[in-house]
């Protein structure tokens, strides 16, 4: 009886948190983002103000609603990779997977790319997961979170899908990204054409 219970509270709370995120993307959408309000985005939602708080902790955050979901992602890429498999390639098949399949014409994105304040706080987001990120890396690794190794993968891991997105081919790019990384700046088609002689008079 208690799981029954505890299990239809969380879907209402979840069907809430829906409620909200929905409106607000829609309100920011129709309206702007700087000429609707929190108390706007509740009485759509029909919730109180303070229910919007409980779950929302800023008016930015209703239009990253999945935030947390993210970040247990990346840490599930590393924990739940295959046998053998590198953390690398991990982390490059999780984000060719669902970094780069972003529609330009997704209402969100148009909502965000449009928004100043939306893409700074979406950056600031991102950039926060890059400490959990390193943590798992260093657990998977042995290495200490501070290493340089770790540190640097993960912040590398998290830059790579705003490079990979502004090309005509998003899922190529990230994994091109991740292959310079993987084999180095000498294996580029750049870097051998400098090879050539005559190349520096």
């Amino acid at each position: 009886m208690a799981e029954t219970t505890t299990g239809r509270r969380e879907r209402k709370k979840a069907r809430t948190r829906q409620a909200l995120a929905d409106a607000a993307v829609r309100l920011f959408t129709e309206h702007g983002f700087d000429n609707v309000g929190v108390r706007e985005v509740a009485e759509a939602a029909d919730v109180s103000l303070s229910t919007l708080f409980k779950h929302f902790p800023s008016k930015e955050a209703l239009v990253f609603d999945l935030d947390a979901d993210v970040e247990s992602a990346l840490v599930a890429a590393i924990h739940d990779r295959a046998p053998g498999q590198p953390v690398l390639h991990a982390l490059r098949d999780h984000m060719v997977h669902t970094r780069t399949a972003v529609r330009t014409d997704d209402p969100t994105f148009v909502l965000v790319e449009s928004t100043p304040a939306l893409r700074d706080y979406a950056r600031r987001m991102w950039s926060r997961h890059e400490n959990t990120l390193a943590a798992a890396l260093a657990e998977a690794t042995g290495l200490t979170p501070e290493d340089p190794a770790v540190t640097g993968l993960a912040r590398f891991t998290l830059e790579a899908p705003g490079i990979a997105r502004a090309s005509k081919d998003p899922a190529r790019t990230m994994r091109d990204l991740f292959a310079l990384l993987e084999h180095g700046w000498a294996t580029t088609p750049l870097a051998r054409q400098e090879d050539r002689p005559g190349r520096d008079g």
